[in-house]
């Protein structure tokens, strides 16, 4: 079992969603669906040598994937949680807590090596919702047109395309120029976006975490981010404003 690679996602498994939008671009969070799952378990350990199951713990719904291990003859398992979707409840926390399960199997975890993404509004047909209120929506869709990874498994180059077949983002850091890309990426995200937070506002955000005992983790899956760099001012004055009105971990 030992030898058993987990291989890595394809362009066409993989899809885009809007994480935060405004007057200036959007940005985007890469994700596979539970058939992605599926699918790979299928062919790395045959439908027969893994299974599945759900259980409630503590009102949570958990699920655990168990693959068969030919040398030890016995099923391995590793089990996750899944968290509350906003519509179908408890299919979307029966997804979830299969996709964690997987997750922890190595299945789709390169994703978590993917760059912040950022799509200038000449990029993305942006408008805004109604003429008073400053939020703003798309109706484009974007896709990965193509990506590799390097030997850690981690990303390395990537180009999304969005509705109209047109480049919306890359990023290649095979090349001997990709940091310079990168560099220049990086960039054109901070002008776009407004400053990010700060070292003094990123050390208060932790204190607040340390002091709730409110897991990161939480914060960034309820802003759909990937980590703490992303957090802009706008989100990170909302969290700090959730997390004020926890109680102390002291608290009785």
């Amino acid at each position: 079992m030992r030898d058993i690679a987990i291989r890595l996602l394809r362009a066409s498994e993989i899809e885009c969603r809007v994480s935060t939008i405004n007057e200036k671009g959007l940005s985007l969070l890469l994700f596979k669906d539970a058939r992605v799952d599926q699918k790979i378990l299928d062919e790395t350990f045959s439908p027969f040598g893994w299974k599945r199951s759900h259980q409630v713990i503590d009102g949570n719904l958990y699920c655990t994937v168990e693959i068969w291990d030919k040398e030890k003859e016995q099923w391995i398992a590793k089990q996750d949680v899944g968290t509350v979707s906003y519509s179908e409840k408890e299919k979307g926390q029966a997804s979830d807590s299969f996709k964690r399960a997987c997750f922890n199997w190595g299945l789709g975890r390169e994703l978590y090596t993917a760059p912040f993404i950022w799509i200038p509004a000449g990029k993305a047909d942006i408008q805004k919702r109604g003429k008073e209120e400053q939020k703003y929506y798309t109706n484009d869709r974007f896709s990965v047109h193509s990506i590799s990874y390097n030997e850690e498994r981690v990303i390395d180059s990537i180009i999304i395309i969005n509705s109209r077949g047109q480049t919306a983002y890359s990023m290649d850091t095979r090349k001997n120029n990709g940091t310079k890309k990168i560099s220049s990426a990086k960039k054109e995200m901070e002008k776009a976006t407004g400053d990010m937070i700060g070292t003094n506002e990123m050390a208060e955000f932790e204190k607040e975490l340390e002091r709730t005992e409110v897991a990161l983790d939480t914060v960034l899956k309820r802003y759909r981010l990937q980590s703490a760099a992303q957090l802009t001012p706008e989100i990170y004055g909302k969290a700090m404003k959730s997390l004020k009105n926890s109680k102390d971990r002291t608290a009785a």
